[in-house]
């Protein structure tokens, strides 16, 4: 079997296809989710907690350069190499985290409580094969003699 043949046989196969359309699709909705959690629920949560946003909360770890004007924002302080404790991030993820988890959590409950709704439909049962018919009717008449 050559390289190219045994190749194509190993990516036609139907899992390593699956697996693919899977981390596409993985992806795609990553970002769905991404935005869901960083769009419409962090600023929510931000504005319960009076406007807070959490990723410009820092702890500097050391001067900024002499020559740096810019704001004192975890963003250009970043940027200007200036090292930082960034507990602010750290909890800003943590919460993204914990939000993203909750929803996958609530979508795979939905569809498995989707796949429990499913009516399962009982197989008729089998037609009785006719030599069995015969041995009961012969074991039924020995039995009333």
């Amino acid at each position: 079997m050559s390289f190219t043949s045994e190749f194509k046989e190993f990516a036609m196969k139907g899992n390593v296809v699956d697996l693919a359309v899977g981390v596409i699709i993985g992806g795609a909705f990553g970002k769905i989710v991404d935005s869901l959690v960083k769009d419409l629920i962090m600023p929510i949560v931000g504005k319960i907690f009076g406007g807070l946003d959490f990723s410009n909360y820092f702890i500097q770890l050391a001067d900024a350069p002499a020559t740096f004007t810019g704001p004192m924002t975890y963003e250009a302080l970043s940027k200007a190499g200036v090292p930082l404790f960034a507990y602010g991030n750290f909890i800003t993820v943590a919460l993204n985290f914990a939000i993203l988890a909750l929803i996958i959590f609530m979508m795979v409950r939905l569809i498995n409580q989707m796949k429990k709704a499913e009516p399962v439909v009982a197989a008729a049962p089998a037609a009785t094969p006719e030599d069995v018919i015969l041995l009961r009717q012969i074991r039924d008449s020995l039995a009333k003699n």
